[in-house]
């Protein structure tokens, strides 16, 4: 039996090249969100949702990456490939490590936002192409 990986609303339109507020309005049309962006009765029906509560007590929800990319997938979208996504994150951290005046977000900022899932490939490549920058996980930047 195939388990299904859950992600943030975040990781999950990045898999499809969308933004959160663009999934989030996907979800929303099925019925899964509610008008303040909370999932539906529906969304746990379906198994399309796990309602966490962080450690700040603050609730969490993940997507099943499954059954979400079905219904975006019903909705005219197509997830990016693996390997297009590395490479849009190793050109983009590549090119802030580089520096310009006109980005005010440093390096490790952006790369907050790349999805765990990427990390080893994006850090393999950023390596090979002689960039000195590593994408630290969450949990290694916040014990130091």
């Amino acid at each position: 039996m195939t388990t299904s990986q859950w992600l943030t609303l975040s990781d999950l339109g990045h898999r499809f090249g969308l933004s959160v507020r663009h999934c989030g309005r996907v979800l929303d049309h099925e019925g899964w969100r509610d008008h303040s962006g909370h999932p539906t009765q529906a969304a746990m029906t379906a198994g399309a949702v796990q309602q966490h509560n962080s450690h700040h007590h603050i609730p969490s929800n993940r997507w099943n990456a499954d059954i979400c990319a079905a219904v975006l997938s019903g909705h005219g979208q197509r997830p990016i490939k693996r390997s297009e996504q590395v490479s849009q994150w190793v050109t983009l951290l590549e090119a802030m490590e580089e520096g310009s005046a006109s980005i005010s977000m440093s390096t490790e900022q952006m790369a907050e936002d790349l999805p765990n899932d990427l990390i080893d490939d994006v850090n393999h490549q950023l390596s090979h192409r002689g960039c000195r920058f590593q994408v630290q996980r969450l949990e290694e930047s916040s014990s130091c």
